[in-house]
């Protein structure tokens, strides 16, 4: 049976609008399962030192009974967990007591933001406009090390670093953890009483645990956004935000010219960024001359042999707040069209400004605009980038939204607009949907390129069963050059089923079988693929998942078929309250991506040890493996190895030094990266780097050939420091 193409993508988006409409008046409202949480309010804010010896927190109200929601739901948690909240017209504050009878293996390490998901931990998760779209979240382990993200459209995003504070405490009947929010790092209404929602959260690592306040309902699943309970705050200010980060570079660099490293002059620079609340709820952000140099370099990938570009997380500071903002309707981790706003496709922005935030109660909207300097082979100086999101919230964590995105240059042009949202059709499901058209004009001498591209998303989720279906449509000549997208060209319908099972057993805490299957018309070559998996998965203590499995699949490239079926093995452990273990195996089938293709087959590995030593010290190790050999001669073609040692020393929550060193076995080439790093608070910083690159060359006779010893062939120092003034 052939799939259907669809012919008209206009009248479709159109069909998705009217759908929307349809489907508003199909939502079910939010219930109020609990009474309002109403925090005591202090004139004597409490010290933020991880003990609760403060007044306040003997007047603060207080809930427990936290139940699980991992392994299984509904379960008194192991340890027992009282939460106490407060403000004041500026902050708020929460507290946890975290009882273990076995202090001695509460999971906890001296570490950089972002960086405790392996510990313990308790967790905020604050809707702060009450209205089931997005939340702040924020993650502290139990001596006050913090992670911290935002989440929309059930995605959570890990890059944004905000403004907070928080201490903890291990003593001899477990934990203490206080956290101050200031009020101007998160966005509300302006409203009096302020009305925000909270669900707050628990992890015990060796007990593979998690649990919540209030209880998650096992027939709506972890879906935090309509599941959390109303925070009442009287009389708190509602301030005009003005924020301005001054910062200032240096940074030399030297190369090699003719067998001698030669350095090149030293470059100083100034930027400024500011950033200006136009009400509490709506932000604009500017920036002028900005450094977007990143810290760390981005971990090795495999770069040989691939179909697509690699992916490239954003890690710039002025692009992340408000990212998520940009999440896409209708789509599912793995389809084709992952984002339409991508920001590390702006590469060297000379400019920028930006704002997010609410106009009235159920509006959001985001912008972007940049002016990108272009690379010297490029014929044009200069693309500027237009990008433009809005959203309209409907009932519980539903919304309709829109995009638009331009990229101009001299010339030539890049344009996409569509429709996308989100449905919640019982408490247990929710449909989603996007539908884009994009025009492409490459140069004054090219004719222009119109393609489309739409998606369908059903998502059940319970205690029990997972169920995902999905549709996806991509012309051949959609483009977006501003966001990502990994294939064009095809028709794909996709299904993935998962039951899980709670076995009566201390050792198996779950088990869960997994089915997926995904047929894909290539339109090009009129050809059919098929992917179709099954995979087992055990849940076990001490935090440890195994997942083995086979997928039978087919892949078309450059109009032939070709097999990639293949059998895998997953698995992951902390085992040992200081020793992680990490490794993804996958052996099979593969394509030799070139222009006259041929069958293979071959491993990939990715693979982690990270050892804690000590408290403050974090040694890490990754190894990153790919290879090649061909079937008709069992030839092996290439093997690809990518070995990386990341060493940090964190002497306090504020400053740490770090090393290291990668290795690429393919590209024949050494890095090394050293960085000294002081952040009092995200904005306020000062680091100083140095790295080198060293390759298998050496310079003999006039060139560069291949050798067995290394050559520095590139170096780098810089220093940066910035001053986050909060008025």
């Amino acid at each position: 049976m052939q799939m259907a193409c669809l012919k008209s993508p206009k009248k479709t988006i159109h069909l998705l609008f009217f759908l929307t409409l349809f489907l508003v008046t199909a939502t079910l409202h939010a219930e109020e399962k609990y009474a309002p949480l109403r925090p005591y309010k202090t004139e004597n804010p409490p010290v933020i030192d991880g003990k609760l010896d403060d007044t306040v927190w003997q007047k603060a109200p207080q809930v427990s009974g936290f139940k699980t929601w991992v392994p299984d739901y509904g379960k008194d948690m192991t340890e027992k967990t009282e939460v106490y909240y407060a403000y004041d017209q500026e902050n708020f504050y929460v507290a946890f007591r975290c009882y273990d009878r076995e202090p001695d293996k509460i999971k906890s390490s001296v570490t950089s933001r972002d960086n405790i998901d392996p510990d313990d931990w308790v967790c905020v998760n604050l809707d702060s406009f009450n209205d089931q779209q997005s939340l702040y979240v924020f993650y502290c382990n139990p001596i006050g090390a913090q992670g911290d993200a935002t989440a929309e459209g059930n995605q959570e995003d890990f890059n944004v670093d905000m403004v907070w504070f928080s201490e903890g405490e291990i003593n001899q009947e477990g934990y203490t953890v206080e956290i101050r929010i200031p009020f101007k790092s998160i966005r509300f209404s302006h409203r009096d009483p302020v009305e925000m929602a909270v669900i707050f959260e628990r992890k015990i690592s060796r007990h593979t645990e998690l649990g919540t306040y209030p209880p998650l309902d096992p027939a709506q699943g972890p879906n935090f956004f309509t599941q959390t309970v109303t925070l009442l705050f009287e009389e708190i200010e509602h301030y005009t935000l003005f924020e301005v980060l001054p910062a200032t570079t240096y940074s030399q660099r030297s190369e090699q010219e003719e067998g001698r490293l030669i350095s090149g002059k030293g470059v100083g620079d100034l930027s400024l960024t500011a950033k200006y609340g136009i009400t509490s709820r709506l932000i604009f952000d500017g920036t002028v001359n900005p450094d977007f140099s990143q810290v760390e370099a981005d971990a090795g990938q495999v770069d040989f042999n691939l179909r697509y570009a690699l992916f490239f997380p954003e890690k710039r500071p002025f692009f992340l707040e408000g990212l998520e903002k940009f999440h896409l309707g209708g789509n599912h981790s793995g389809d084709p069209l992952q984002a339409v706003v991508h920001t590390r496709t702006i590469v060297e922005p000379l400019l920028g400004a930006k704002f997010n935030g609410k106009i009235g109660a159920k509006n959001t909207v985001a912008a972007i605009y940049a002016m990108d300097k272009l690379p010297d082979d490029d014929p044009a100086d200069y693309a500027h980038f237009g990008i433009f999101r809005y959203k309209r919230a409907l009932a519980n964590d539903s919304f309709i939204g829109g995009f638009y995105t331009g990229r101009e240059r001299e010339n030539g042009h890049n344009r996409v607009f569509g429709l996308d949202g989100q449905m919640r059709i019982s408490k247990s499901s929710i449909f989603g949907y996007h539908g884009f058209l994009s025009s492409s004009k490459q140069d004054a001498n090219s004719s222009r390129e119109d393609g489309h591209a739409l998606g369908l998303h059903y998502f059940y989720n319970t205690r029990n069963w997972i169920i995902m279906l999905g549709f996806q449509d991509l012309a051949e000549d959609f483009r977006t050059e501003t966001g990502y997208v990994t294939r064009t060209g095809i028709t794909r319908l996709r299904s993935g089923i998962m039951r899980m099972f709670y076995p009566k057993s201390s050792v198996i805490k779950r088990i869960d079988p997994v089915i997926h299957s995904s047929q894909i018309y290539d339109k090009s070559s009129g050809f059919y693929e098929t992917n179709n998996a099954l995979d087992l998965r055990f849940l076990l203590p001490k935090s440890t998942t195994i997942q083995f499995g086979y997928s039978y699949s087919t892949e078309v490239w450059q109009n032939e078929r070709f097999s990639t079926s293949r059998t895998r093995f997953i698995g992951l452990s902390q085992i040992t309250k200081r020793l992680f273990f990490s490794l993804n195996y996958n052996y099979g089938n593969k394509i030799r991506y070139v222009e006259n293709p041929y069958q293979g087959k071959g491993n990939d590995v990715i693979a982690s040890i990270t050892f804690l030593p000590m408290g403050q010290l974090r040694l890490e190790l990754n190894l990153l493996y790919s290879d090649f050999t061909r079937l008709a001669d069992s030839q092996k073609e290439f093997d690809y190895t990518i070995f990386r040692s990341k060493n940090t020393f964190q002497v306090n929550k504020y400053l740490f030094f770090r090393a290291i060193v990668e290795y690429n076995s393919f590209r024949k080439q050494l890095m090394t990266d050293f960085l000294a790093s002081f952040t009092y608070i995200p904005g306020t910083v000062i680091h100083i780097g140095y790295g080198s690159l060293y390759e298998k060359i050496s310079w003999v006779e006039g060139d560069y050939r291949p050798s067995d010893n290394f050559l520095e062939t590139r170096r780098g120092f810089f220093f940066k420091s910035s001053y986050l003034w909060r008025l």
